[in-house]
């Protein structure tokens, strides 16, 4: 009876501090195995060691594009101005039913270099094939390149973003080198989702494992990624079976690369490549719903541990207080405050850090607790929408995360 006695004071506490200690400890080994280090930023490779204009081969970067108005010449102008000497842009106009097609027209007939600029008009998506990877395929079917280069339409890049990244591809001897945009968050839902993706992305992939050739693991990003024409063609391009219906083109390109054994780079690419994915609420919405379950390691039964894990380390946190207000035997107050503050500490040190990885003020940490709620539901509804078969819809398509 003394011994049950005890458990029944002694529980209350233990599961305190074991979730203070889980939650304080989950945001610090989250930090030690993600932070990039300085030399893995592209950026950081000096002026002098960019490769000289004269040794510099061809490269085809091919943007795909689907409605994309509000992005298509800023993104055109960014790239027709790289100081790589040998260079076309191909942008692929994937059935646009608004001004995308005019303004690649017109840039063509006015920009200065409008000569480094082609236009491939696809108008019908062939059954079996996801809108992009099509796009991808039909791009590369015209370029003319030894290297390849798919960025996505809305992206903006710096004038040395092409040769800094040749130069470190050759350095990091990669047959598949991306970089990570630096994210544009101007409004507050991009403010408040985004860390939240970057922390989950981060924590399924860490970069050092990623860049580990004898790690199975790989990732890429879809704004920007420089590929060997001659291994893009081996693993059979956009046009192979696994990669011609896909959803993730960037993620399932970086793991057949890496699973036929070629080198695979993926580097902070801040300062070089700038990105604003989406512009409001509903975008982000549909479009992490697109990519949230499909993009995920280890099927449902990882989702579910997920949706718990979110609310125990993102949400929980802030609602500890609440346990001051109710008397609960066994548990003091001093107990709860200091639990508090120990995975407050930790939520928050590392919140500070990542507002300053994407630029963001320091007040916005104390959104987190909203922007995981949300993404508990993305990740939800992402899941039922692939399992029961019903499709995710993005740019009036939908995709069911295979072959159709």
């Amino acid at each position: 009876m003394r011994k049950i006695s005890f458990w029944k004071q002694s529980w209350p506490r233990l599961l305190l501090w074991s979730h203070a200690i889980a939650v304080a400890g989950f945001y610090m080994i989250n930090w030690w195995r993600t932070r990039p280090r300085e030399s893995d930023r592209v950026e950081s490779l000096s002026v002098a060691a960019r490769p000289l204009v004269s040794d510099l081969p061809l490269v085809s970067i091919i943007v795909p594009a689907r409605d994309e108005e509000h992005n298509i010449q800023r993104c055109v102008e960014s790239l027709l101005g790289q100081d790589y000497g040998d260079f076309e842009v191909i942008v692929v106009n994937d059935d646009s039913q608004d001004r995308t097609s005019e303004i690649l027209q017109t840039m063509q007939r006015q920009h200065p270099h409008g000569n480094l600029l082609r236009v491939v008009e696809v108008k019908e998506l062939p059954t079996g094939w996801a809108g992009k990877p099509h796009a991808m395929h039909q791009g590369a079917l015209a370029a003319r390149g030894a290297w390849l280069v798919f960025s996505d339409a809305d992206t903006c890049h710096a004038p040395q973003a092409l040769r800094s990244a040749f130069a470190r591809a050759q350095e990091e001897g990669a047959d598949l080198f991306s970089m990570g945009a630096e994210q544009e968050l101007p409004t507050f839902w991009e403010r408040v989702l985004i860390p939240i993706a970057y922390m989950g992305i981060s924590m399924l992939y860490p970069p050092r494992q990623v860049n580990d050739p004898n790690n199975s693991l790989a990732i890429a990003a879809g704004q920007f990624m420089l590929i060997r024409r001659e291994v893009y063609e081996h693993i059979g391009g956009y046009a192979a079976p696994r990669l011609r219906a896909t959803v993730l083109d960037d993620l399932d390109l970086a793991r057949t690369v890496k699973a036929q054994g070629y080198r695979t780079s993926f580097l902070d690419g801040r300062g070089l490549v700038f990105v604003r994915m989406y512009r409001n609420f509903g975008e982000i919405w549909r479009g992490w719903l697109k990519n949230a379950y499909l993009g995920n390691r280890g099927g449902l039964p990882f989702l579910l541990a997920q949706l718990v894990g979110l609310f125990n380390i993102c949400i929980v946190p802030f609602l500890l207080p609440l346990l001051l207000l109710v008397r609960i035997n066994g548990l003091s107050k001093r107990d709860i405050t200091r639990a508090t503050v120990l995975e407050l500490w930790g939520l928050l040190s590392y919140r500070l850090w990542l507002n300053r990885m994407l630029g963001l003020p320091r007040w916005q940490a104390l959104t987190h607790p909203l922007g995981a709620a949300v993404f508990e539901g993305i990740l939800a509804r992402s899941a039922w929408l692939v399992l029961s078969r019903k499709g995710v819809q993005w740019r009036g398509r939908t995709y069911h995360g295979a072959e159709e």
